[in-house]
């Protein structure tokens, strides 16, 4: 989460850097990892987490177990076996520490019908110091006494007085974490504008930040609405597909080169990876669409067979 159409940029918003994630993050680091890793995810946030069994307990897709996360050991599904992890960092990397038992599991369902009743709570109190604050989720960690708030704000909040006042209701330690679009996008879930199910939320939260660079290499426009998701930010298809894209055009001629085909000079004006088409002008005015297999470099120059 911006094109060579530079007559479709949105007039309205020309600082699309604004859309941008904190890093460019372009280069993603690849580790490698002895033995396999098991993908669970947290169903409160649609998390990923990557985790290692050293002690080879007996866990299979669609079980859950019990882990330690950012905020505290807890239940999540095991996903299965990942044997090429993409942007995971050995300090991401956690140990499965047990399988939920029925005991787990059976807390698990009390606590989902408390947070529910959680989540009434906190927007009373909300209201009654008058925050800035939109709730999104509430979970309680099953293998720890706290409660998670996660909400959105266009402001910093002090929250002090009303974490005093849930603390005194749910009698457990309470971390109230504010959180970003993006996040929010991938709690919530959603259908994108392909009609399919947010990235974020469906596919993977380990994508690299979103820039402008992966929308101009992919030829797409700069209209902010048209490269931009339901969260306001660069849409994260964008990374998603940037490998291909970038391997796909080291194959092909660049825009704007010139070539000297059947006893003219041509133009390159478009190039177009998924289809794999060039289109080219020439000096007698004739405009071709030869297809990609037919060019080739001759000591760093393209031509066409």
């Amino acid at each position: 989460m911006s094109d060579i159409f530079e007559n479709d940029i949105d007039k309205e918003n020309v600082n699309l850097s604004s859309l941008e994630d904190g890093e460019s993050g372009e280069s993603l680091e690849q580790f490698e990892f002895e033995g396999p890793l098991y993908c669970l995810k947290l169903a409160y946030s649609c998390e990923s987490v990557y985790a290692k069994n050293e002690k080879n307990i007996d866990v299979r897709v669609g079980e859950y177990a019990i882990i330690p996360t950012r905020y505290g050991k807890d239940m999540a599904k095991v996903l299965g076996i990942s044997k090429k992890p993409m942007g995971v960092k050995p300090s991401d990397v956690v140990v499965i520490e047990r399988k939920a038992s029925k005991e787990d599991l059976a807390k698990a369902a009390e606590y989902e019908k408390k947070e529910k009743e959680a989540y009434g709570i906190f927007k009373e109190k909300v209201q009654l110091h008058k925050l800035d604050m939109k709730l999104i989720t509430v979970h309680f960690l099953i293998d720890e006494q706290k409660a998670l708030f996660f909400f959105s704000s266009e402001n910093r909040v002090d929250f002090r007085e009303l974490v005093k006042d849930l603390v005194s209701i749910f009698k457990m330690r309470i971390e109230l974490r504010q959180i970003g679009v993006r996040d929010e996008s991938r709690i919530v879930g959603g259908l994108g504008v392909c009609g399919r199910p947010f990235c974020c939320h469906g596919v993977s939260d380990k994508l690299r930040p979103v820039s402008i660079r992966m929308a101009k290499d992919q030829n797409l426009s700069l209209n902010s609405l048209k490269i931009s998701g339901q969260c306001g930010r660069l849409l994260c298809c964008l990374s998603y597909e940037f490998d291909w894209y970038n391997e796909a055009r080291k194959k092909l001629p660049n825009e704007g080169i010139h070539i000297h085909y059947d006893g003219t000079n041509f133009k390159i004006m478009e190039v177009n990876p998924l289809t794999s088409m060039v289109k080219m002008l020439g000096e007698d005015g004739r405009m071709l669409e030869v297809n990609a297999k037919r060019f080739c470099r001759d000591n760093n120059k393209w031509r066409i067979d």
